[in-house]
């Protein structure tokens, strides 16, 4: 047995965390993390978990009753809504740029879907055409794709999305998990049927809470697979005619009897994590949400000009970049690895690393939620100035910051 004593209370570095996510929560975040935990059918309980139902319509760009949590990271909230819409033999496309669109054929796949895909090269986004154009051939029950992938900082545009999917008779998904809180998610005006998300980005919070939006469409479809589980059956919840979901935990059926009046007493809800959820979007409803879209515009905008004043290439299609995470090349000859721990070492500044095709090409740099303040942006590129010119890399010193200084007062 371990002797307790062998570790100290938990007390982490004061790190800075500038990369693609999780980053800093907000420390009201953490605060309402702090507060007593109540039962789960306590009205207190009921009450907090309605009001943040209402919280999240406004975030969401939605009037869909069925706003609420999913207890666990953002991958959760993808699971339960893949598990929920689609059965074993549906036909899905998935609309494909970066890591996060191949997430999503991979846990198709694992449901047993038919998956057809329309893919950009990383660093470039799918135009709308060729979506309608693989909808048309393909004929899918739902297509799926993700808003802004970290992996490759581009943000794929959603406008009309919703409209070719209904015209085709398909539901549609978006996993907004990098970009809600800091730019637009307008799912009523794009039509989108479910949409999810996570807390530990834009929004502010930790990770293991995943909020999610769903269409009156996708509702329905949802529920005709219902089937509660034998243990907690009741007589005025009856089940669907459809093939059950794959799922006990993530089966969204029971998950919206859970949040609606009847609570259905699917699972314990996360207390501390609803109430840092609930919390998260207070923040963001405070500020309003065009001003912060305005402020994390501001960040990635003097983000990428002081990256681009250091004589550094930034990476991506600059039309379609994600305002929160910029990527940008690894120069020559410098070991991004030995800049990335010089950060941490020197400076409590993490910075992201890449994935697949990307890996040890581009760093990925965030600013978004707490994160997307002015100082903080202009720490960080002092920081990354001082070392690459300890890694021998020749750039004209001084310049970044006031460019980005520029760049932000450009807001």
């Amino acid at each position: 047995m371990v002797d307790p004593r062998l570790f100290g209370e938990i007390d982490p570095p004061q790190r800075l965390l500038m990369g693609p996510g999780p980053i800093n929560a907000h420390p009201r975040v953490l605060r309402a993390m702090s507060a007593d935990l109540l039962g789960q059918f306590d009205p207190e309980m009921t009450a907090y978990m309605n009001q943040v139902m209402a919280l999240y319509r406004p975030v969401f760009g939605t009037e869909n009753h069925w706003t609420m949590l999913i207890d666990g990271t953002a991958r959760a909230g993808i699971e339960a809504a893949l598990v929920s819409l689609v059965a074993p033999g549906d036909t899905v496309l998935v609309v494909n740029f970066g890591r996060f669109g191949l997430l999503l054929t991979e846990i198709l796949a694992r449901i047993g879907a038919v998956i057809e895909r329309v893919d950009a090269p990383w660093g470039e986004v799918v135009p709308m055409a060729a979506i309608a154009q693989a909808i048309e051939r393909t004929g899918p029950k739902l297509v799926a794709t993700v808003h802004g992938d970290t992996s490759t900082t581009m943000a794929q545009p959603l406008e009309g999305l919703g409209a070719l999917c209904r015209a085709a008779g398909a539901l549609s998904y978006v996993d907004a998990t990098a970009t809600i809180g800091g730019m637009e998610i307008a799912t009523d005006r794009w039509g989108i049927d479910v949409v999810t998300c996570g807390l530990q980005k834009c929004l502010g919070g930790p990770s293991g809470s995943a909020p999610i939006t769903i269409s009156e469409a996708a509702a329905a479809h949802i529920f005709a697979r219902r089937h509660v589980e034998q243990g907690i059956r009741r007589a005025d919840i009856s089940d669907g005619a459809g093939l059950r979901i794959g799922s006990n935990y993530f089966d969204l059926a029971m998950i919206m009897d859970y949040w609606s009046d009847k609570r259905l007493n699917h699972h314990t809800e996360a207390t501390s994590m609803l109430y840092a959820a609930r919390e998260c979007a207070r923040l963001v409803l405070e500020e309003g949400l065009e001003t912060r879209f305005a402020r994390h515009a501001a960040a990635g905008r003097a983000m990428t000009a002081g990256l681009r004043a250091m004589g550094l290439n930034v990476f991506g299609d600059d039309a379609h970049r994600m305002t929160n995470v910029t990527g940008v090349y690894i120069p020559d000859a410098v070991d991004g690895e030995r800049v990335r721990t010089a950060m941490r070492e020197h400076f409590e500044i993490e910075i992201g690393t890449a994935f697949g095709p990307l890996q040890g090409r581009i760093w990925r740099i965030g600013a978004m939620g707490y994160n997307a303040m002015k100082h903080k942006v202009l720490l960080t590129l002092g920081a990354l100035e001082a070392c690459l010119v300890a890694e021998g890399f020749v750039l004209p010193v001084g310049e970044a910051v006031p460019a980005a200084l520029a760049a932000w007062h450009a807001w």
